[in-house]
């Protein structure tokens, strides 16, 4: 009996720690993906106006998105074309059910892109 117990309770932390780990994965996802579409809003104004064209301003969509990061505690790294951007972040997030096997935090890498839209798709 004592056995089973013991099995048991290694099972359910085994399943806790594997919930915690996919929770951060998550979570690391979101937060590139928010910095890609917070970099995807940044349109080149100008040419939308001038002729209907819609493309990103590269310089400013880099910048919003890696003050994104820097505001959500991340790194990373922002590559952007005219039609596109692509965001990977690097964040620490907490395990709290891992801390009793010594693992307090997680590092998440993660790649999310965004393209620029004027709404949503019909």
């Amino acid at each position: 009996m004592l056995f089973i117990g013991m099995v048991v309770v290694l099972f359910v932390a085994a399943l806790l720690g594997g919930g915690a780990l996919f929770a951060a994965r998550s979570t690391g996802y979101d937060l590139a993906q928010s910095a890609a579409r917070a970099g995807a809003q940044q349109i080149d104004t100008a040419t939308y106006r001038a002729t209907g064209e819609l493309r990103l301003d590269p310089v400013k969509a880099a910048q919003a998105a890696k003050q994104f990061l820097a505001a959500a505690g991340a790194t990373g790294t922002v590559e952007v074309t005219v039609a596109r951007i692509s965001v990977t972040a690097t964040s620490r997030q907490a395990t709290p059910m891992l801390t009793a096997f010594g693992f307090d935090t997680v590092t998440v890498t993660s790649t999310a892109q965004a393209t620029p839209t004027t709404g949503p798709p019909a």
